[in-house]
């Protein structure tokens, strides 16, 4: 390796650093990673005893009345992440599938990108609306601090995902 590619490497890594260090301290400083997984495995609730004297009746309301939304919203919030995850990683080895470098800033006329980067994008959006409102109001944190909470694993996510190297690809 040589020396021009390691002070790349430093300058990319830099610019990455500006986004992982401050979703990591966000991360932690409302633990954000453990109130979704609470979410996600579900709560037990003061209100949840009932379920061990009679447990269907119990399940028949909490059905009913929407209690569990917020697992649903959850999932839903983790599946839109999963979802911008695989579409990143797809567009990042999507020179080595197709032999070629695609070009990114004409990413409108690629018959691939103008459909992956309205897809991704909306990806984005959903899951961190959906994740910001879910750590708001079905954790302890409340609305200002899902929003920061949210943006922070947000971050930290970008942020780890920009440290995976691009293949580079000639172009033709």
């Amino acid at each position: 390796m040589s020396t021009r590619s390691l002070v790349h490497f430093s300058r990319h890594t830099l610019k990455q650093l500006k986004f992982v260090l401050p979703g990591g301290l966000l991360t932690y400083y409302f633990d954000s990673y453990n109130a979704l997984i609470h979410l996600l495995r579900g709560k037990d609730d003061v209100q949840d005893w009932s379920r061990y004297v009679c447990p269907t009746i119990m399940h028949t309301v909490r059905s009913t009345s929407g209690h569990d939304l917020y697992r649903f919203a959850a999932r839903i919030s983790v599946l839109a992440a999963v979802v911008t995850v695989s579409l990143f990683l797809y567009v990042l080895v999507l020179p080595l599938i197709q032999g070629a470098q695609p070009n990114y800033r004409h990413w409108r006329q690629s018959g691939v990108l103008s459909t992956v980067i309205p897809i991704m994008t909306t990806s984005i959006v959903a899951g961190w609306s959906l994740l910001a409102y879910t750590l708001g109001r079905w954790s302890s944190m409340g609305y200002v601090e899902g929003v920061i909470a949210a943006s922070g694993l947000y971050a930290l996510s970008f942020g780890l995902l920009g440290l995976i190297p691009a293949p580079k690809v000639r172009r033709q």
